[in-house]
């Protein structure tokens, strides 16, 4: 048996510049930071040569072309395994639109677990580089980078999307203290709102490719992402929230879906209650609400957004791994 866990994140800047209709011109980057809420993936020897997969439904199939779920089946696929074994998957929080990048996470931990299940050792990076080629060219999904390589790397990292489809990823270098003190001002709340990303993101890649202004924004938004990170590595954070806001108001003129009146309400209740800063996280229109507050601000914007569950989070260094490797026969094939 084999289990890994595999961290979500959270984006704070440059979202969208990951997408391959702008930096396949002009470049991208995001940064980011993997955070304590998980998704585990178990991979166990299946006593015949068929497939069970279980996640919000369970499928048990001869072949792997039978699979429905099409990341299970491209990843199964990709690495030529042919059957033979059961897929569990469970989550810390919903699996499904909620801004934190749950796809990618899922796909970074199976393709572990199904590596260590061969008996075969993979790196982050390659972890990444293969999530991405299998969400983005094998299944079709219209999606960014950025999750993959969070999922995979954890930390706090500035990711950059380069135009010959290469990725870099760079930690950045700050004292423990200094990386509590981030934490202890970050604020999440759960909207109850999920959604398809992957209808947003069709519309805002059509629009990046169409409008000269969008894509004036993204650039904006790049430069934010150097600059958060310029501050970060001086050890400031005064201009955490200002950057957070900008960055906020430049993703909103990307797509009309991205927010709607009850996400501005929420967003405006929150500054108006002590916030610096915020954003929705992921694609929009759903999800998760993060703000960046003195921790003093907490009760109050609480208290503004009652109706909306608070999840407290803590950033996570370690990246997918393996949790537990009980070594079993040959695979079957």
């Amino acid at each position: 048996m084999i289990i890994s866990q595999t961290p979500l994140r959270v984006s704070f800047v440059g979202g969208g510049s990951d997408l391959p209709a702008f930096y396949r011109q002009e470049g991208g980057a995001v940064l980011s930071v993997a955070i304590d809420k998980y998704v585990y993936v178990n991979v166990n020897r299946k006593f015949d040569s068929g497939t069970r997969v279980a996640y919000s439904r369970t499928e048990e199939v001869d072949s792997v072309e039978q699979i429905q779920h099409p990341i299970v089946r491209a990843t199964m696929g990709y690495l030529g395994i042919r059957g033979g074994v059961e897929i569990t998957t469970i989550a810390d929080i919903p699996s499904k639109g909620t801004g934190l990048g749950s796809s990618s996470t899922f796909t970074v931990g199976l393709l572990h677990a199904l590596n260590a299940f061969r008996g075969q050792y993979v790196s982050k990076a390659k972890l990444g580089a293969d999530s991405c080629l299998i969400e983005i060219e094998l299944c079709g999904a219209p999606i960014g980078k950025q999750d993959q390589y969070a999922a995979a790397f954890g930390g706090l990292n500035l990711i950059e999307f380069h135009p010959d489809e290469s990725v870099s990823v760079t930690p950045l270098i700050c004292p423990r203290d200094f990386i509590v003190s981030i934490e202890k001002q970050v604020l999440m709340f759960y909207t109850g709102i999920t959604r398809s990303a992957s209808d947003i993101l069709v519309r805002q890649s059509a629009g990046i490719e169409r409008a000269a202004e969008k894509r004036k924004a993204l650039r904006r938004m790049v430069e934010l992402t150097y600059q958060l990170r310029d501050e970060l590595q001086r050890w400031n954070l005064d201009a955490f929230g200002e950057i957070l806001h900008e960055n906020w108001l430049l993703k909103k003129s990307l797509a009309e879906e991205i927010t709607n009146d009850a996400i501005d309400g929420w967003y405006r209740r929150a500054l108006q209650a002590g916030a610096k800063g915020g954003k929705l996280l992921g694609a929009g229109a759903g999800g998760f609400l993060m703000f960046f507050a003195p921790p003093d601000r907490h009760d109050a914007i609480k208290v503004a957004l009652g109706e909306l569950q608070h999840i407290p989070v803590k950033f996570d260094f370690a990246g997918s791994r393996i949790v537990h490797y009980q070594p079993t026969s040959e695979l079957t094939q």
